[in-house]
């Protein structure tokens, strides 16, 4: 078991592991630091298949703390129809769709929520654009906690429906998510509450490293070229790439250095691409966030910045794509590879396909596309391109004339 601590970002401030998520002295955020001793490539050989199989990589200190829905080892996907669609001969979709709740967001709602446990915290909750919400109140039901979730009234109806079967008080905010955002911050720190994205958000993000460790597992233990992240508030990309550079240290990858990291957004809320494109290092909020992409719709990105920096480390690359290319995608993806992803998965397809055909992804490039939530939480705004069935008298020859 690793030695845990606190370091800010920005100063590297160190702080005892606690229920604390912002630096004294520079108001930077606190990530968690390990003290790691090398790990063997069979040292997960018949381990659970979840992202607890790292337990000793992650910042609970006793397993009987973990509250585990059985989330993560999702499929990695070797995509050869769509990559003969697209001209890539080394594609791999990472396949988070078919997580408990149906979203990568399992990750880090469980690292938050068994944490949350470990410090004896009585209530949990979550600011949400809709998928955290359901693995928040899921992680909440299964430890036991009351759970509150603070999101956007206009959140698809799937994801509300969801977050509510499992029990938590919704609270539907008339504005954006930054405004739900602001309102969970103030709230949860005044009545000690954990709001896993916000307070917890420290050993929160912990979670989303796990993305980075099961993909260089089930590539053997390589690194890939080319990784294409979705992009809300920048947190996932920044873990995975923390994910990265912990597999070197434990001497499980050799250089991560080569790896390359792009950054997809939708069209209509894309800050981070827009600063990128600028050369700035600092983002512009966007203050109406206008996507089919709900589950990207944070216009001002808390890690924004530090995506930013994480591009110019990794060699790396910011795109977008409209609702016309999301929804493209989305079905290119389920045509050729039988999975339907909601319009985030559709983002990341859709700037792939844009940075191939522009020529920034070499053919022969091992290249992982993240696909984070389920389309069955979003049919909305899928529903409108798709043909309408035709309903027939129950003949046989009627019908049997129209099937080919």
């Amino acid at each position: 078991m690793s030695k845990i601590s606190l370091q800010c970002r920005e100063c590297k401030k160190e702080y005892e592991s606690t229920f604390k998520y912002i630096c004294d002295e520079c108001f930077g955020p606190l990530d968690v630091k390990y003290d790691f001793s090398p790990v063997s490539k069979n040292a997960f050989d018949g381990r659970e298949h979840t992202y607890w199989r790292y337990f000793e990589l992650l910042p609970i200190q006793q397993k009987s703390n973990i509250v585990s829905i059985h989330a993560g080892m999702t499929p990695l996907i070797r995509a050869e129809k769509l990559g003969k669609e697209l001209g890539l001969n080394n594609l791999y979709i990472k396949n988070d769709s078919v997580n408990p709740t149906f979203s990568f967001k399992d990750r880090p709602a469980g690292v938050a929520v068994s944490k949350a446990k470990e410090f004896g915290l009585s209530a949990v909750g979550c600011a949400s654009t809709g998928n955290l919400a359901s693995a928040t109140a899921a992680h909440a039901a299964k430890g036991g906690f009351p759970c509150y979730v603070f999101a956007p009234s206009d959140i698809e109806h799937a994801k509300i429906a969801q977050a509510l079967a499992y029990g938590s008080k919704f609270i539907a905010v008339d504005g954006t998510y930054d405004d739900a955002n602001r309102i969970a911050a103030q709230i949860g720190d005044s009545k000690g509450i954990g709001i896993v994205n916000i307070n917890m958000r420290s050993y929160y993000v912990e979670g989303s490293k796990t993305l980075a460790y099961e993909v260089a597992e089930q590539l053997g233990w390589q690194v890939p070229d080319q990784l294409i992240v979705p992009v809300g508030s920048g947190a996932m990309l920044n873990a995975i790439c923390k994910g990265f550079e912990e597999l070197q240290t434990v001497s499980l990858l050799n250089d991560v250095s080569r790896m390359r990291m792009i950054a997809a957004q939708p069209h209509g809320c894309a800050p981070v691409v827009d600063a990128f494109k600028r050369g700035d290092t600092e983002v512009i909020p966007v203050e109406n966030p206008d996507t089919i992409a709900k589950s990207l719709a944070i216009g001002d990105p808390g890690d924004g910045r530090y995506v930013l920096k994480r591009l110019k480390q990794y060699n790396g690359y910011a795109e977008e794509s409209n609702n016309k290319e999301i929804l493209d995608a989305i079905l290119l993806l389920a045509k050729t590879e039988g999975v339907f992803t909601e319009p985030a998965g559709g983002v990341s397809v859709a700037v792939l396909k844009k940075m191939v055909e522009d020529g920034k992804i070499d053919k022969n490039d091992t290249t992982v596309c993240y696909v984070t939530g389920n389309g069955l939480k979003a049919t909305e705004s899928i529903m409108e391109v798709l043909q309408k069935p035709q309903t027939m008298k129950a003949d046989v020859a009627k019908i049997s004339a129209v099937v080919q």
